[in-house]
């Protein structure tokens, strides 16, 4: 039995979907939401199976929704359903973990074949779609600045040392500075990259790199 939730602000649609899925037999719909916050307080009490999420509904819309119910529940299996296919909103709900959208003039025996393969793990996406989301992906990571930028130019001299199994006083005679001064730029440096001790900073140094790990005698 595949255990659904439907969220859509209007009734009749609601109420022929849960005609359409029960005469299957072997669907079930726990839940009925009119609105975003309906949607999210019935998914996490009755956990369904699928969620059939209505993209645009008042108070919580539907990508909202699903950030909040993944945030809550990361497992839950939300369908997207839209007038468009090109619905900017339907992009945002997939990054958000929605796994796959539907048309609402989708055909009842392509409505029950996807939430049955959504059920069982796959995913309900375009390569149009599927294509943008990978570029979107991509831009943000290239775009992202490394914590290290923030480091200025002797803080990372003093981080490859440290990669390199430097003691401070090895540091200090490197760098022509006193071991006190090496102490109070490694704990900038444990600052500036959220870090806790020279371990974790030697593996943050290699994993990025700006050093090499420290060769085995």
């Amino acid at each position: 039995m595949i255990r659904v939730l439907l969220a859509d602000d209007h009734a009749l649609f609601r109420q022929g979907l849960k005609s359409l899925l029960e005469a299957e037999g072997d669907f079930r719909v726990v839940g009925e939401a009119k609105d975003g916050w309906e949607a999210m307080r019935h998914a996490l009490e009755a956990k369904p199976d699928v969620i059939l999420m209505d993209i645009q509904m008042p108070g919580l819309d539907g990508v909202q929704a699903t950030q909040a119910i993944l945030k809550e529940w990361p497992g839950a299996k939300v369908i997207i359903l839209t007038m468009y296919r090109q619905d900017a909103y339907v992009f945002e709900a997939v990054k958000a973990g929605a796994r796959g959208y539907l048309l609402k003039d989708t055909d009842a025996s392509e409505l029950i074949g996807a939430i049955r393969r959504v059920h069982a793990g796959e995913v309900l996406l375009d390569a149009e779609l599927a294509g943008r989301i990978i570029q979107d992906f991509r831009a943000k990571k290239e775009a992202s600045t490394p914590l290290h930028a923030e480091l200025s130019e002797r803080e990372i001299q003093i981080l490859k040392l440290v990669a390199q199994g430097y003691t401070n006083l090895e540091i200090a005679a490197e760098l022509q500075l006193s071991e006190k001064t090496v102490r109070n730029r490694l704990s900038e440096i444990f600052q500036k990259l959220h870090l806790n001790n020279r371990t974790q900073a030697a593996l943050y140094a290699i994993r990025e790199g700006l050093a090499q790990p420290e060769p085995e005698e």
